[in-house]
């Protein structure tokens, strides 16, 4: 009596689909969330602005403020930085800048010369030194608070380059006391160095224009992204001050802080240049802190946003949904490596064309996801035919590389939801334009290879065979999923090459 495999691959098949399902749902809730962003974008645009502001011709009304500059072993840009912050206008008897420097290697006596510098033309810099690194980056800005002589704390990381006029287009906006974090649109001063800076260029100007905009003017929580913006003293004492417990503190203080009723003012069209990663292993670093945080807030955060009272049912769904931004990968990844299964699947049981056919018509999340990034595109581009052309082309190249990067991201995601404590690993900076020759040469780059690479290129080769699949399953052939297929066989095999070929 030979065994019945039906008995096994059906009830199999049928798990799988309803997996996949769930995925492609859960995907499509998110498109959902961004295209109700975008019509709140669009809203805004028709919008005048009626905000109360300072008026600086009165000197009664310019505020003392306090620039704290966050840093660790930044020995390419600390320099650069300095000199940018100390050229930004404003009352120099109102103004202090606190270098909040965690370092342990040579930078530290390069950072003191040139604070000595600066005091020695005038400005108000102090050099904060801490004995450990407790709280990390949280920790160093929780310290400097206690000595800040601002009423408004201005953060910028290493790798920015704060516009002269800064402070002189951020800090009006407080006047409306119920304000407690102003934050600019991050600029990208190397954004065609490479793919992989045109690809994060990309992903943030979708963040730095339709999501902060459409959160922002839809009275929904939005977040300071841990640079480029302004705190009131008042709020962040307020809502507890800088916490280390998560690896987003900025995500973590924003939410509390709106949790209390503060609000935040987002500035569009203020923009503030930073250098964006080069190199793999850099981009990697950031990418699971962002997204392990992302994580984290989530289990911090969902039940107070729930229990809170008075909060509108929409601004809780977007909540939701923004602190499960980066659980997305989640999805993406399981989704991807179902595609090959539910191929067979549906060629060998055709009783199932029913449930593939409702599942092709989720294909409406990515002519969403097209719409919002092309509504980000034109409006930093501009529109045209040309325009839509290189956008197009980038949006292609966006969607391989992020699906390259859903096994690393998956696995940060995972760590944060099950509440796996890690370190806070900094993004290495560059400066590119004093040493763009010999970047690689940079002490702080990691020089291993990511123990997610193997699996990578694993996956490259699993989307080939699903690929070659296409020409063998049925009769003729199915190739629904050869265009999916292949930017996953792009995407992977990107992110794997490139993590190889810098040694990274």
């Amino acid at each position: 009596m030979s065994f019945d495999w039906t008995n096994i691959l059906v009830p199999v098949s049928i798990l799988l689909m309803a997996v996949y399902a769930i995925c492609l749902i859960l995907i499509f809730l998110y498109a959902l969330s961004q295209l109700s962003l975008l019509l709140n974008y669009i809203r805004q645009k028709s919008k005048k602005s009626t905000d109360a502001v300072f008026d600086f011709n009165n000197p009664q009304e310019v505020p003392r403020v306090t620039i704290q500059l966050p840093i660790y072993n930044e020995l390419y840009v600390v320099e650069r930085l300095l000199d940018f912050v100390s050229k930004i206008e404003y009352p120099k008897a109102k103004l202090e800048v606190q270098v909040l420097d965690d370092s342990n290697d040579e930078s530290v006596e390069i950072t003191a010369n040139k604070v000595a510098e600066l005091c020695s033309k005038g400005h108000d810099v102090v050099h904060v030194r801490r004995t450990n690194r407790e709280g990390f980056k949280a920790g160093a800005l929780k310290e400097g608070l206690k000595t800040a002589k601002g009423d408004f704390i201005a953060i910028f990381d290493a790798d920015f380059t704060p516009k002269k006029d800064w402070l002189l287009q951020t800090i009006p906006y407080f006047k409306n006391e119920k304000i407690g974090v102003v934050q600019t649109r991050w600029g990208h001063i190397n954004r065609d160095y490479s793919i992989l800076t045109k690809v994060q260029a990309f992903a943030l100007d979708m963040h730095f224009t339709l999501e902060q905009v459409g959160r922002n003017y839809g009275g929904h929580f939005m977040n300071f992204n841990g640079t480029a913006g302004v705190w009131r003293k008042t709020c962040i004492e307020d809502a507890g001050n800088w916490e280390g417990d998560t690896l987003t503190e900025d995500l973590d203080l924003s939410y509390r802080a709106q949790l209390k009723g503060w609000k935040f003012k987002y500035l569009e069209d203020v923009e503030t240049p930073a250098e964006l990663p080069v190199v793999m292993s850099a981009v990697r670093s950031q990418q699971f802190r962002w997204n392990k945080g992302g994580a984290e807030n989530f289990q911090k955060m969902i039940g107070k946003v729930f229990r809170t009272p008075n909060l509108g049912l929409k601004t809780r769904l977007h909540a939701m949904m923004h602190l499960l931004n980066s659980s997305m990968f989640l999805s993406v990844l399981t989704l991807a490596i179902l595609s090959i299964p539910m191929l067979y699947i549906k060629n060998e049981w055709r009783h199932f064309s029913w449930f593939f056919n409702i599942t092709s018509l989720f294909i409406i999340s990515t002519f969403i996801f097209f719409i919002c990034y092309w509504f980000t595109y034109k409006r930093i581009h501009g529109g045209g035919f040309v325009n839509f052309v290189e956008f197009s082309k980038s949006f292609v190249t966006f969607y391989a590389v992020a699906m390259g990067f859903s096994v690393h991201n998956s696995k940060a995601v995972l760590e944060g939801h099950r509440g796996k404590r890690s370190e806070f690993v900094r993004t290495p900076k560059f400066n590119l334009a004093k040493f763009k020759d010999n970047f690689k040469a940079n002490k702080y780059l990691q020089k291993n290879i990511s123990k997610n690479t193997v699996l990578e290129a694993f996956l490259m080769l699993y989307f080939l065979f699903g690929m070659t699949s296409a020409f063998f399953v049925g009769t003729e052939g199915d190739f629904g999923l050869f265009p999916f297929h292949l930017l996953l066989f792009i995407g992977f095999g990107f992110v794997a090459f490139s993590s190889i070929k810098n040694r990274i």
